[in-house]
C-alpha cells in the first residue's frame, strides 16, 4: 500500500494526487486550533528539506465539521493523524474518530521534532489512545532515540497495531549572508534523501523487535526506494518531501517499481518482504 507522510499533501487541494495512493493520511490534528511556528516554516538544503511548521491545524471541532465530510468523499481510506502534549489529549481526540465511519485507521504523533511535548512517553500515549478507540492505532516513531526497537516494543506492548517508521529528524540550515538559522524556530525536522538510510535501519531493527506491520517513509523517491523500504520489513511504504516537487510521483513510483521486481524476477511485492533479514544469522535475529 502506498500513502503519503502526513502534512506532504492536502487532498482537498490537490484531490486526484490522493486519489493516486492507496490511502491518505492528514496532516496531524490537535485538540485546539494551532497556528504553529513563527516563520519562516520551510528551507531547502543540499540533501533534502527542512520543516517546522509547528502542528498549525484547525482543532478536531473543524476538522469533524469540515474537513472529514469532504475527505470521506475521496474514494480513499483516510488515516489520521492525531497529536497532543498528554496522554489525555491523545485519547480525547480518539475518542471523538472510534464513530466516524470515513475513519480507516489513527496514526499517532508521539515524535513530531517541532513542538515541546509534554507527553508521558510512547507506551502511555498508546495505551490510552487504545481504550478510546476501536480504531487502528499507528505509532510514528521518531529515530532520535538511542533504542527506537525499545520504543517499538512498548508500543506494540501497549496496543498498537502498527508502526510508522520514521518521523523526520532535528536538522540546522544557516543563511548564506546573516549565518543565522533560516528557519523562524530555529531548528526543524529534516527530511528527504538523507533520512533514507536512517529510516530503513529504523524499519529493519523495529521488524526484528516486533513483527508489527510497518508504514515505512523517509526519503522515497523511486520504486527501488519502495522495494528496499519493504525489504527491510514494511508492509507499507508513504511518500512524502517528493510531493513538493513532483505531485504525480505516486504513479512514476508504481511503475518503476514494477520494473524493480520484474529486473530481479519477482512476481509480487510480497516476494521481497524482509529479504533483508534472510541471510541474518540466527544470534543477530535473535
Amino acid at each position: 500500500m502506498l500513502l503519503n507522510a502526513s502534512g506532504c499533501l492536502d487532498a482537498l487541494t490537490a484531490p486526484d494526487v490522493a486519489r493516486g495512493l492507496d490511502a491518505f493520511v492528514t496532516k496531524t490534528v490537535t485538540p485546539q486550533p494551532r497556528d504553529g511556528n513563527a516563520p519562516v516554516r520551510v528551507a531547502e538544503t543540499d540533501v533534502g528539506m527542512l520543516n517546522s511548521i509547528g502542528l498549525a491545524n484547525p482543532g478536531i471541532d473543524l476538522f469533524l465539521s469540515r474537513s472529514l465530510p469532504a475527505l470521506g468523499k475521496l474514494g480513499v481510506p483516510v488515516w489520521v493523524s492525531v497529536g497532543g502534549f498528554t496522554a489525555d489529549e491523545y485519547a480525547e481526540i480518539c475518542s471523538r474518530l472510534d464513530d466516524e465511519a470515513d475513519v480507516a485507521a489513527i496514526e499517532l504523533n508521539v515524535s513530531c521534532p517541532n513542538v515541546e511535548s509534554a507527553a508521558q512517553g510512547t507506551a502511555q500515549i498508546v495505551a490510552t489512545a487504545r481504550l478510546a478507540t476501536r480504531k487502528q492505532l499507528w505509532a510514528k516513531l521518531s529515530p532520535a532515540v538511542p533504542d527506537i526497537a525499545e520504543v517499538a516494543r512498548a508500543a506494540h506492548a501497549a496496543g498498537a497495531d502498527g508502526l510508522s517508521l520514521v518521523n523526520t529528524i532535528r536538522g540546522l540550515a544557516l543563511d548564506d549572508r546573516t549565518l543565522e538559522p533560516v528557519l523562524g524556530p530555529g531548528v526543524g525536522g529534516l527530511s528527504g534523501p538523507a533520512l533514507k538510510p536512517i529510516a530503513l535501519a529504523a524499519v529493519h531493527a523495529c521488524y526484528l523487535a516486533t513483527e508489527l506491520p510497518i508504514v515505512g517513509m523517509g526519503g522515497v523517491q523511486t520504486g527501488r526506494d519502495v522495494l528496499d523500504f519493504v525489504a527491510a520489513g514494511a508492509q507499507h511504504v508513504a511518500i512524502g518531501t517528493v510531493l513538493f516537487a513532483d505531485p504525480e510521483a505516486s504513479a512514476r513510483i508504481r511503475a518503476e517499481l514494477a520494473d524493480e521486481l520484474e529486473a530481479r524476477g519477482l512476481r509480487e511485492l510480497t516476494d521481497a518482504h524482509a529479504a533483508a533479514h534472510r541471510t541474518l544469522s540466527p544470534a543477530l535475529a535473535t
